[in-house]
């Protein structure tokens, strides 16, 4: 898909799209660095695009492995599906709101690494807290999590846009948030890598933290 029809698709339904240009090939391998794909059996993907992530993935996971593509937007899933032909991947045209339904109608009760392009910035907080606690039943020990938001972190609440820190929201579900910043996207963004607490200890944001800004090379 051509930047131009991108971005077509954006001003037409910019809520499912949540993007005004694909994810860079930097973006893209800032978001799957810290998952464990080498290993990984059951891997996820929030809101696919146009599937650069995509490839990316199935470019690093295993044989074996599967990995289930949520996508809602009905242009991005045709075209997914008339691109994409791995037998790995299982692309489903449904909101990541019904991932548990889907997961477990296809025999799944873990996932190892879970990808999210989601626009959690034009979501409710209904929306969004219906979304992890979702998902958070199938996250193990070793499961990682990883969301990117663009820089200027909007949302829009109350029919307002205004600024959203994703790191609280973050905080709620996961043990282990860190950032990094990607200036090598339109625009640059913010990618969180985000885990669970090992046996149900105690959940400490702030130990577990960090930021690192990534500049151009």
């Amino acid at each position: 898909m051509s930047l131009k029809m991108f971005a077509e698709e954006a001003l037409a339904d910019f809520s499912t799209t949540a993007a005004i240009s694909p994810s860079s090939p930097q973006l893209a391998a800032a978001m799957l660095e810290p998952l464990p794909l080498a290993g990984a059996r059951v891997v996820v993907e929030l809101g696919a695009g146009t599937g650069v992530m995509t490839r990316a993935l199935l470019e690093a996971l295993p044989a074996q492995a599967t990995l289930l593509v949520f996508e809602i937007n009905r242009r991005f899933y045709n075209y997914l599906k008339a691109h994409f032909s791995d037998p790995r991947l299982v692309l489903i045209h449904a909101s990541a709101e019904h991932l548990d339904l889907e997961l477990r109608q296809r025999g799944h009760h873990e996932v190892d690494a879970v990808v999210s392009s989601l626009g959690l910035g034009l979501m409710s907080e209904r929306e969004r807290q219906a979304i992890f606690d979702r998902l958070l039943p199938f996250v193990h020990d070793r499961t990682v999590f990883t969301q990117y938001q663009y820089i200027h972190a909007l949302q829009c609440k109350n029919g307002r846009l205004s600024r959203l820190d994703l790191r609280p929201l973050l905080g709620r579900y996961f043990a282990s948030v860190e950032s990094r910043l990607i200036w090598r996207n339109l625009p640059p963004a913010f990618v969180f890598s985000c885990r669970r607490t090992p046996m149900g200890g105690h959940r400490d944001t702030k130990k577990h933290s960090r930021n690192r800004l990534i500049g151009h090379h």
